[in-house]
């Protein structure tokens, strides 16, 4: 099962007035939940139907029925396909309309800093306890006092193996200055925060920067690259894969898997420069009238069985320890860069909320897609 890319992401950063509206806006039940924050909406007891607001086929179909076995509430369950919709989705809808949110890192990073989170009650989600320790130390959120991370992955190259014979894949580079086997036959996402990840790595640039130099740097070097290419491609990037009009594409982990599935010789290089790293995570967003019933619903996703699902259908790697040791030897063979270690993934450069920077980072990419 495949889900539109919930890890989109834009150039702007949060809508700092979206969540301190909903922070201000919540009803009182007395008393600070964290240091700083303000209190809680009065919050509901008994059955309740919990609000939920999804990525598309991210979890199994049949959690709703189980979670009501299990706990006696319902779930209402809203999708979206990308964290921009998601946070039109709670700004549109206002304070205590969401009990639970999937958003990526850096849109949780800005809604943290913004005060549009619930803090999470460490006791009342003792399934943490599935999770390897590195998921306690994204940075984004260290210890994950308000998210728990739901699945997490990399960028990288996708590219055929037997296709290409005379070209070693290594380097982003072999993207920006393609060799004469390739001319023609590569592809860069053409979403905001990864046109330019090819450039900004082989630079030796963070993925993050706002720094107009080193930005401009990235523009003149991806804007060369551009008469060498099949084109920009953020949605069927693996096809052409599958079809050989591409032979290496800048793509997720993830996906490139998709393409894996279809065909053995699509497979997956971590670049030697590093890439990004990206996390999905679970959320409450703040006004929310049922927390200790949407931390019971992010402790029983935290079940093996549950995560270990989203590793074998979404085919994205999963913080879940026990779920990952309990994948089928033969799935791992067939999709090797779910192996990839926590300490692996950890290694790559995570991806950030950009804050006052991210016009000056839009302005470059604009650049890029006019150039």
């Amino acid at each position: 099962m495949r889900r539109g890319k919930g890890i989109r992401l834009t150039i702007a950063a949060v809508a700092v007035g979206v969540v301190l509206t909903a922070c201000s806006d919540s009803g009182s039940s007395g008393g600070e939940t964290a240091a700083g924050s303000p209190s809680r909406a009065a919050q509901e007891t008994g059955p309740v139907t919990l609000k939920v607001l999804a990525f598309n086929d991210y979890m199994p179909e049949d959690i709703p029925k189980q979670f009501k076995e299990l706990t006696g509430n319902d779930m209402d369950i809203t999708y979206t396909s990308s964290n921009e919709d998601a946070i039109a989705k709670i700004q549109a809808a206002g304070p205590g309309a969401y009990d639970i949110a999937w958003i990526t890192s850096p849109f949780t990073q800005g809604l943290i800093a913004a005060g549009g989170l619930e803090p999470l009650d460490a006791g009342a989600v003792p399934n943490v306890a599935n999770l390897y320790p590195e998921a306690s130390q994204l940075d984004y959120d260290p210890g994950n006092k308000y998210s728990i991370p739901y699945s997490w992955g990399t960028t990288g190259i996708c590219y055929r193996k037997d296709l290409v014979k005379d070209t070693t894949i290594d380097s982003w580079d072999n993207l920006l200055h393609p060799s004469p086997e390739l001319q023609g036959k590569v592809t860069l996402i053409d979403e905001d925060r990864w046109i330019l990840e090819p450039a900004l790595k082989v630079l030796g640039f963070s993925v993050n920067t706002t720094n107009p130099d080193e930005l401009q740097q990235a523009v003149d070097m991806t804007i060369e690259a551009k008469d060498t290419l099949l084109g920009f491609d953020g949605e069927t990037f693996y096809a052409k894969l599958v079809s050989g009009e591409a032979l290496a594409v800048q793509g997720w982990d993830g996906w490139c898997n998709y393409g894996t599935a279809e065909d053995p010789n699509v497979v997956y290089v971590q670049p030697k420069e590093g890439s990004d790293l990206w996390v999905d995570t679970m959320v409450i967003p703040k006004g929310s009238t049922h927390v200790q019933q949407a931390e019971d619903f992010i402790n029983f996703i935290l079940e093996p069985d549950n995560q270990q699902w989203v590793a074998e259908n979404i085919l994205y790697k999963v913080p879940n320890q026990k779920s990952m040791e309990a994948l089928d030897p033969a799935f791992l063979d067939q999709f090797p860069n779910m192996k990839m270690t926590p300490q692996e993934i950890l290694g790559m450069e995570a991806l950030h909320d950009l804050g006052d920077g991210a016009t000056v980072f839009s302005d470059a990419v604009t650049q890029v897609k006019n150039g």
